[in-house]
């Protein structure tokens, strides 16, 4: 069993930034691929981010290529994700999730999910 917890979202203007947190417990976090997923009124769960064990690789969706960054610290057993020239498109529930190998883009291939943050762009 591992636990997932994100916090961090809110509401923020057009071009603004936010930083999403999500900390992990269960078992030992430098081990464990982990993504980002989000998902928007009346629109399927969608990848976002990916990044592996250590943190020396990531992918993200073409969507928030060049305006997201994810990483993550082992040492304090956290993930983030910076969200730089938010779009109101961006708007959406928010999921970290694990259990899956690095770079999986499916919502069925992980088992371990968060409860979610909400994250909404006015424009």
């Amino acid at each position: 069993q591992v636990q997932l917890v994100e916090s961090g979202g809110g509401l923020v203007q057009a071009g603004g930034s936010l930083r999403l947190s999500c900390a992990a417990a269960g078992r030992p976090f430098s081990y464990v691929a982990l993504s980002w997923f989000r998902q928007a009124p009346g629109k399927e769960r969608e990848f976002v981010a990916a990044i592996n064990w250590s943190g020396s690789r990531v992918d993200y969706a073409d969507s928030v290529q060049g305006r997201f960054t994810i990483s993550r610290d082992n040492g304090k057993s956290t993930m983030y994700l910076q969200m730089n020239s938010l779009k109101p498109e961006d708007t959406a529930v928010y999921y970290c999730a694990a259990g899956a190998p690095y770079g999986r883009r499916m919502t069925g291939e992980y088992p371990y999910w968060g409860q979610g943050t909400q994250v909404t762009v006015s424009s």
